[in-house]
Order: C-alpha cells, then structure tokens, then sequence
C-alpha cells in the first residue's frame, strides 16, 4: 500500500482505516515530520513512476528511452540501472548480469564489469548512454578498480568503452557525482561531491582523465552555509551535517561553457572548457580563470535547457527554480510538498524536463527507520 499524506481527507479516512492503529500513529507521525502545503510556482509535477529504492540520476535518450539509476547508498539495490518502461515499471539495463554485484559477494565479481554503486546516468548527442560508477557503496570505501563511466550503444544496448579511474582521479574519500559531456562527444566533465571535492576532465578520445581544482574553494563545501530540512539543519545520527562538495554541473549548450557548485554551498561558479581541456595550464593558471557566477543557495541538480534557461533543484524549498538564462535572476519554476531532495534532471527530446525525488533528507542515515523514505518518485515538470 502507498500511503500518501496529500489524500483528501475521506482517502486519509481510509488509508489510515486500513493500516490499523499502530500503522496508522506511525504513518500520521510520518506526515508530521512531512509538512505538507498547497503546491505553488507556475509550473506542476506529473508522476511518471515511483520506485521501491532511493533514485539518483535520470536521463532521456534519443528516441525517449528513460534511465534511472539507483546507488547503493543504505541498501544492497537489486538494480542500479534500469530503463523505464511506459507503464512506470523497470527493467535492469543492460542487463541482469550487469546488475548482479552485491556487496557480500564482491569478492567474487568483477568490479569492472558489474554496476558497484552508480550515480548517474547521461545520454550524450550522439546517441550513447553513459553510466556513472563511483563504486563507493554508502559513499564510505571505493571498490578497488571499480570506480568507472562506461558507454553503451544504444542501438544494440552493449558496452562499447570503458573508462576506468585510478587512485589519481578517484582517490579514497572521493564519490564521482554528475557529468555532462561536450556536444562533439570528444569531452566529458565530472564532479567529485566527496570529502575533498574537485572536477574530473575526460578526454574521451584517448580514455585519459585529469583531477583539477582539487581542494580549490570553487569545489569545496561553504562553511558558513547550513544544509536544511523541513526548516531545520539537517543532520545524521552522530551530529554530523550534510557536507555534499562539488555536486551539480550544467554545460552551456554550445558547450563553451562549465557551471558547477557544492551542496553544501550557495554559490554557482564557471569556467570555459577551452581551459578545462587544455592540459598545459598550471593548476594555479586554471583557478584564476574561475568565475564566480552568482548564488543559487543550497543546491543539488543543475540543467541548461536547449532554450538556454538554467534549472536549479532547491532541496531545502522542496523546489524546482530556473533562471531564463545564467545571468537573470533565480525564480521557482514548482514547488511541491511530493518534491522531496529533488535532485538530478534531464531534458527529453521534446523539450520535457524530468526530475527525481531522491528524499535524501527521509534516509535512515538522518532518520532511522524512518516509514516515509519511500517511495522515490521520477516527475515531469509541465506548464513550464
């Protein structure tokens, strides 16, 4: 059963009629520490399916094909790809062997072969689906050899490059985020949202990676910014906050241009990928070409749209906002109570933007046992 704590008051009735009275005090609890509130913006939120694990990434390819991924954050996941089908249902992608690992048999598996803990997933112009693999299940130790971005065909759905990231792009600590890559398919840029944030340059055309501004303030968390839910700092168990880095990333669409900040932050910065690229810059000649663009407040996903318009996911407002370009000033594109942690967001080939509820702020790591931390949910923004 789904309990859902926007009812009306004669489905509430009978959804609480229908758990009994301990389910029932368990569940009106759970609504109490869910505020709920009339949606607001000028656009609104279409369901497209709901998952029984906690969602991350989305991307919709060539031809509408939708993928969603599920990381092995506080669970061992049954799947960490999967392809939406029209129904709202899932199906593992590839296929099952892909998704066989588990974390008790990790010994037995190829990390290289085998979805450890993915992040992301991002269809590139040409046609390909890219998935993300940090391979540090609950963002704790990396998989040796597992941490990857792997490109599939998408004609016959098979891996056709492997791009694998050592200690020297992926060091322990690190959790490889989000990436967009340049409209040529020649580039890929990374985040690393760990403890010690930075960006990761691919050149795709020879599988060689670089880590730049590692440690440099434009990738670290903000230490006066206070990540909050529910009108309150959001912390675990043991006391600890929310300390996301470099998490967002957002390509201008000629791609001349590299958007990014921390979670943990408030601030959105830039560089132009002719000198992400070039490899001969110094460290210190990189960071003085940082710009810093402007605030955003604490965000998670970020997307230019082909139209130019910059979204922005406002997990503390439980928000979509966007910005009509980079410059203009932020406004709230939707709210909604059910947008709980959105966090990544993808645009279909009709123009569409999908965006995951991933509830990071329901998980067991800030709420143990928590009865409302899922289900996730994938939406479509409409009315934009």
């Amino acid at each position: 059963m789904i309990f859902n704590c926007l009812e009306t008051p004669m489905r509430l009735t009978r959804s609480l009629a229908a758990v009994g009275a301990i389910g029932a005090a368990v569940l009106l609890a759970a609504c109490a520490q869910n505020p709920t509130y009339p949606a607001s913006g000028s656009a609104t939120l279409q369901t497209v399916a709901r998952f029984d694990h906690q969602v991350t990434g989305v991307t919709v390819a060539k031809g509408g094909r939708i993928f969603v991924n599920f990381p092995r954050w506080t669970e061992d996941a049954p799947v960490s790809v999967a392809e939406v089908l029209k129904d709202g249902s899932i199906r593992a992608f590839p296929d099952d062997r892909w998704n066989a690992w588990r974390n008790a048999r990790k010994d037995e598996l190829n990390p290289r072969e085998h979805w450890v803990c993915v992040q992301s997933v991002v269809a590139d112009r040409q046609g390909n689906l890219w998935v993300l693999d940090p391979a540090a299940p609950a963002q704790s130790l990396l998989v040796p050899m597992g941490a990857k971005m792997v490109k599939f065909d998408m004609t016959t759905n098979t891996a056709v490059q492997t791009v694998t990231f050592d200690e020297t792009i992926a060091p322990q600590g690190s959790y490889l985020n989000d990436m967009r890559f340049s409209p040529d398919g020649r580039f890929a840029y990374i985040t690393d949202s760990g403890a010690k944030g930075a960006l990761i340059v691919v050149d795709l055309s020879t599988g060689r990676s670089r880590r730049v501004l590692d440690g440099h303030p434009s990738t670290q968390v903000e230490k006066d910014v206070q990540v909050k839910a529910d009108g309150k700092v959001l912390r675990q168990t043991d006391g600890r906050g929310v300390g996301f880095s470099a998490d967002g990333i957002a390509l201008s669409p000629d791609g001349t241009t590299l958007y990014w900040q921390a979670i943990k932050g408030k601030t959105l910065y830039s560089l132009p990928t002719a000198v992400l690229v070039d490899a001969a810059l110094t460290p210190q000649q990189l960071a003085a070409r940082v710009v810093r663009v402007g605030e955003n407040g604490v965000a998670d996903g970020l997307l230019i749209g082909r139209d130019g318009r910059m979204y922005v996911t406002a997990p503390e407002d439980d928000a979509v906002k966007v910005r009509d370009n980079v410059n203009a000033p932020l406004r709230t594109l939707v709210r909604d109570a059910r947008l709980r942690w959105p966090d990544t967001m993808a645009e279909g080939p009709d123009g569409a933007v999908y965006v995951t509820s991933s509830r990071i702020q329901d998980m067991s790591w800030f709420k143990p046992a928590n009865p409302a931390a899922l289900p996730t949910t994938l939406f479509r923004i409409e009315g934009r």
